[in-house]
């Protein structure tokens, strides 16, 4: 999902927000572990009444490991990317690692390159290069790619302002 947030008014710039489409809410999640959890004991139930002792058992393991894959696999929608631009930089910042870079607005090039069975959207400038939105479908980051390379020739065309330059991040 790219959310777009252009800047307050009369501030040059504006923000991307990058992060995974997520199906479930929190709540959602819960909902989901419990009725998975209440089949597969209901069902452990029926095997002990029948004789097998070890079922209820089993079925507190699976549905352990079950919650706990499900669990992990959410919190990885966790996961975004935020790119401010303005005239003089464009700054990636991925969350929540906390991972920041930074590049001159002037000399960054968007490029979109085949990969393991999916296009990469790269950022270039002075030998560097950094992978954004992995995590974003192939049709979204092409969607990503136009929308850098129009608000890039957008903040190149603006003459840039003396003092304008902030040191958000280390790289």
């Amino acid at each position: 999902m790219i959310v777009l947030r252009p800047a307050a008014t009369g501030l040059p710039g504006a923000t991307l927000w990058l992060r995974p489409n997520r199906a479930l809410s929190r709540r959602g999640l819960r909902c989901l572990i419990g009725v998975l959890a209440a089949l597969v004991l209901t069902t452990a139930g029926l095997g002990a009444w029948q004789g097998n002792v070890f079922a209820p058992l089993f079925a507190l393991i699976e549905a352990s490991a079950v919650a706990v894959a499900l669990s992990v696999a959410w919190r990885a929608g966790d996961r975004s990317e935020r790119l401010t631009l303005d005239p003089a930089s464009l700054e990636v910042q991925a969350l929540p690692a906390k991972r920041c870079a930074r590049f001159q607005t002037y000399w960054v090039r968007v490029l979109l390159e085949p990969g393991d069975g999916h296009r990469r959207l790269l950022l270039s400038s002075h030998g560097r290069r950094l992978e954004i939105g992995a995590f974003l479908a192939d049709e979204e980051r092409a969607e990503l790619a136009r929308k850098l390379i129009a608000l890039l020739a957008e903040f190149r065309a603006q003459p840039r302002r003396q003092g304008q330059e902030q040191q958000r991040c280390d790289t």
